[in-house]
Parts: C-alpha cells; structure tokens; sequence
C-alpha cells in the first residue's frame, strides 16, 4: 500500500521536477536499489519502452535533470530534490498524438518484456466529448511504477506519464515530510483505495 501510495506522490512530484521547477541534480549519478536494479536502470527501461512504443519526444526535462530555475529554497523544494533521487520517470504534454492509447499500451507491454508486473487498469471518463483516462500500476523489484494516460476531448490534447519510484527510498520520509510534499493534493491522495488493490 506504501508503495502505491508514493507511486501517487511521484505523479505529484515528477511532475514539479519534469516540468524543471525546483529539481536539482540530486540523484542523477546515484546506484539505489537492490540487484543493482536502480534508478538508471528503472530510467532506462522506461525511456526505451517509450521509444519502442513510438511516443513523440517528450520535450520535458527528465526527472533530476538541472534547470535554470533549480533552487532548494523551501523544505518542500528540498524534499521534491529528495524525492528526485528515488524517481524514474517520462512525460508527454501536448497536441493528440495519432493512436496515444495503442503506443501507451505498447509501452506498458515493453515494460512487461523487462519484468514488470502489472496490476488493475483503472479507466475512467474525462469529459462528455468521450476523453478518458487510463492508469495502470506495475511493479519491479522493489520499486513502484504509475501509468498513465488521459486524453481529453474537450480540450484535446494528450497527457501520458510513466513515474517509477523506489519502495525503500521513499520510505525514508517520515508522515510529515510526506504531507508537506502532497501539498493541497492530500486530501486527493485518501482515495487512492482502488489504486492500493493492485499489485
């Protein structure tokens, strides 16, 4: 469930680090993980699947990359740099992508080549133009991947995220560190009960 639960934080935090505000160079070089099954490695996996798949170029900074913006000014700041250090992850945030799902379910194919596993696939309605969002849980070794495809018809354009985060690392942050870094989303993350049922 812990591991579920920080799968949700990384949505939360990849996303302050991939769109470069506030992520450092924390973690880029570092080996966690145990089998020698890291960060690089999770990383690597990912971004190969998604290449495979045929995804369009993310255009975003990967997760721990500098960026002209990078600060720790405040504790939460510092605790996403943390938080970067334990993190896997790609985005794409932009114009429909012709087949978005087809590639998206390539993608999570390719990563169950490389021994993920997956749990429940979670699809819901967007809008009422018919957009939908799908999220699927998968898990390697020790660390916990969230992903996630939301195509939106009313404002058409696709969101599609693969955020992998190691158990054991992030279990190094205590209950406040963790509500600090969840922010006003908190109360959003209680109702991760579908997501916990996985694995």
């Amino acid at each position: 469930m812990r591991g579920t639960r920080w799968a949700a934080v990384a949505a939360g935090v990849g996303a302050v680090a991939l769109l470069g505000t506030g992520c450092g160079t924390v973690g880029v070089g570092e080996k966690t993980g145990s089998g020698g099954f890291g960060r690089e490695a999770a990383q690597g996996e990912i971004r190969a699947a998604v290449a495979g798949a045929g995804l369009p170029e993310s255009g975003l900074p990967e997760t721990g990359e500098a960026s002209p913006t990078a600060s720790a000014g405040s504790e939460r700041e510092r605790l996403a740099q943390r938080a970067a250090a334990c993190t896997a992850a790609w985005q794409y945030v932009g114009p429909t992508v012709d087949a978005a799902r087809g590639k998206f379910d390539r993608t999570l194919a390719a990563l169950v080549e490389e021994g993920w596993k997956t749990g429940n696939r979670q699809v819901e309605k967007l809008d009422e133009k018919g957009g939908t969002s799908v999220a699927v849980t998968l898990r390697k070794r020790g660390w916990t991947l969230m992903a996630r495809h939301h195509a939106s018809k009313t404002v058409v354009m696709d969101v599609v995220s693969f955020q992998a985060t190691e158990d054991v690392c992030m279990s190094r942050f205590t209950e406040r560190e963790t509500k600090l870094l969840f922010g006003d989303d908190n109360g959003v993350s209680g109702g991760d009960g579908k997501g916990d049922a996985t694995g």
